[in-house]
């Protein structure tokens, strides 16, 4: 956005120092990307930049890691992400079931103690996850589900949900409770209105929740290394495996693909986002 042609000299300096400052901040987060991306095309056993891959030969370049992340021997990537994606895709149905139901109560005017309950719902995301692990193991084990898929996904279910309260209650605080109450009104049952007025409505608030609890399921390291049994090897803990035991391009080779699939699901939020805006009568910029 450009500045008006009146602005004084002072705030103009300041503003291009701020987009400085902005472009530095976004290099310094984005510039390991810079290296794992080109260095998982690598044709060599090693992990570094070659003196045939600096001067952009084009044998030095191969996707040697790739094929091996999809056929290597017994394939132990391949069976990491089915367990990964069967274990976010339940955890984000429950998270977002029981997110949208908390975060529906939360917005009713009716609700008591609103802020204790909001604290207690968000609290997995302020405890550290060593804490949530230990608990989790301990608890589960009393109920016989450790070292299983639904013990795994219980305690994804645990640490997505705050993803999905804050986002839906976020996308309620704007919602105008009008439209229920001339619903009802006009004679519409709580059932019929929530699916034909208030879901269609908090919708994108409810879709960003949920690739939030799925990302944070898939990203999950901590607590999967206290309850994941032999068969239930997920990419994160695969790759913090072969980063100790064997390390491998292979290893950059399925970073790549998840800073891939992480750019696609900003994207999607992004879009989502502004759809939000539009329905709520908020023009995007």
């Amino acid at each position: 956005m450009a500045l008006p042609k009146h602005t004084e000299f002072r705030y103009r300096v300041w503003h291009y120092i701020y987009i400085s400052i902005c472009i530095f901040v976004f290099i310094f987060l984005v510039a390991p990307l810079f290296v794992i991306i080109p260095l998982s095309f690598n044709a060599e056993q090693y992990i570094h930049f070659s003196d045939d891959m600096l001067a952009l030969k084009p044998e030095a370049f191969s996707l040697r890691w790739y094929e091996d992340m999809i056929y290597g021997t017994k394939n132990p990537w391949g069976l990491a992400f089915r367990n990964s994606i069967i274990i976010a895709f339940f955890a984000t149905l429950g998270a977002t079931a029981l997110g949208t139901l908390a975060a529906l109560g939360l917005s009713s005017r009716f609700m008591p103690y609103k802020g204790l309950i909001m604290g207690v719902l968000i609290s997995p995301m302020i405890v550290p996850l060593i804490i949530s692990g230990s608990a989790l193991f301990f608890f589960l084990s009393d109920v016989g589900l450790s070292s299983s898929f639904p013990g795994i996904i219980i305690a994804h279910i645990v640490l997505g949900t705050p993803f999905v309260v804050i986002t839906v209650t976020a996308t309620l605080s704007g919602f105008d409770h009008s439209i229920t109450r001339a619903a009802s009104s006009l004679g519409s049952t709580p059932w019929n209105t929530f699916f034909k007025i208030i879901l269609p409505l908090i919708t994108p608030g409810v879709v960003s929740g949920a690739l939030f609890a799925f990302v944070t399921s898939f990203d999950e390291v901590v607590v999967v290394l206290f309850l994941a049994g032999p068969g239930q090897t997920t990419i994160p803990i695969q790759m913090w495996t072969g980063l100790r035991e064997q390390l491998s391009p292979t290893i950059l080779s399925v970073a790549t693909c998840l800073i891939i699939g992480s750019v696609i699901i900003l994207v999607l939020m992004e879009l989502l986002r502004r759809r939000s805006e539009r329905l709520r009568g908020i023009s995007a910029r």
